[in-house]
């Protein structure tokens, strides 16, 4: 098992890559009334080996990560007469994970929490770094705070049960943290990509343990994203568009923004098109698209409610190469042109 720290304003957290689920009770809080905070298959899998404590169960789905899912976990939580003593544990894949921490931060202002990371995608993005938040509308986590948890428990065994859809949103993350800050995982990733898809237990653990340690080490750096947190939104920010506007899982759009950046640093001559040609291979390997499948007005209208957007420029990540990244103000315009290149 290793383990990180996070230390930040919004407090510190360990992360736990390698603990066991069955291990969890070790590093609850003494004495703290246990809520257990999960989603209706999660519940079904692992409803046996979850601590003793009281449960609120979720339904699945992005559709559920809303203001009106936050306001039903408040009102059981007020049901059950939970004080400031109670402690919040999120078991399930990024959704439960940010809900638990937006619920925590905002009940009673303020309560106790941890995350056990169910699926890849949570395990080595979601449930780290102290984002917290829920949908708006359709636009993604636009309603928000950051919130660290006392810790986040990532049980590789957890990740057999994922469907291989599931698998592949997990990796789009991987390869972009590989690719904003080191070549050398990028080409570990190369070179064993069938054996990750294959989900080698030894293999997946290393990956998640590379991957948290990219973002553990960007986070402590700079917590709030004023300057290098920034660098953990490539392909985000046409991401988030293309999976509001398309219906695509946060993966696969993630993916094709991905595939976009790279194209766009190329023409801007800041990267060779071979490097460019790697990420989109690398990714299409994964099971990952690469092109988009969406109207480009309606992305481009996505893009303008932003909130990373500072007037009529967004904050975007571009490569000089695998492993070496960079945050520079794209005005929307250039960016809707960068639609004609998907």
């Amino acid at each position: 098992m290793k383990q990180f720290e996070i230390t930040g304003q919004a407090g510190k957290s360990k992360i736990l890559v390698g603990e066991r689920l069955d291990h969890v009770y070790g590093y609850l809080p003494a004495g703290a009334r246990l809520v257990i905070i999960t989603d209706e298959i999660v519940a079904q899998l692992y409803g046996d080996r979850l601590p003793a404590g009281e449960r609120i169960v979720i339904g699945t789905g992005e559709a559920g990560k809303t203001l009106e899912t936050a306001s039903f976990i408040y009102r059981r939580l007020i049901e059950m007469e939970a004080d400031r003593g109670v402690f919040l544990l999120g078991v399930g894949g990024g959704i439960v994970c940010d809900i638990t921490g937006f619920v925590a931060a905002t009940y009673l202002r303020g309560v106790g929490f941890a995350n056990v990371a169910t699926t890849l995608l949570a395990q080595v993005d979601a449930s780290v770094g102290g984002k917290t938040g829920v949908n708006f509308d359709g636009y993604k986590n636009m309603v928000g705070v950051f919130n660290q948890p006392g810790f986040v428990l990532c049980d590789p065994e957890m990740l057999q049960t994922l469907s291989g859809a599931a698998i592949a949103d997990g990796f789009a993350e991987i390869v972009k943290h590989a690719a904003i800050a080191d070549s050398a995982f990028f080409e570990l990733l190369e070179a064993r990509a069938d054996e990750a898809l294959a989900r080698d237990p030894a293999l997946l653990a290393r990956i998640v343990y590379e991957s948290v340690a990219i973002k553990a080490d960007i986070v402590n750096r700079d917590e709030r994203e004023q300057d290098e947190r920034r660098k953990l939104n490539f392909g985000h920010t046409l991401g988030h568009a293309i999976e509001k506007t398309a219906g695509l899982s946060h993966g696969a759009a993630v993916s094709i923004g991905m595939a976009a950046a790279a194209r766009l640093s190329v023409k801007k001559g800041y990267m060779p098109a071979s490097e460019a040609g790697r990420l989109e291979g690398l990714l299409a390997r994964l099971g990952l698209p690469v092109f988009m499948p969406a109207d480009s007005e309606a992305v481009v209208d996505a893009l303008a409610r932003d909130k990373k957007r500072r007037n009529d420029a967004i904050h975007f990540v571009l490569l000089e190469g695998i492993g070496k990244s960079f945050v520079v103000p794209i005005a929307l315009a250039e960016l809707k042109d960068l639609l004609t290149m998907l």
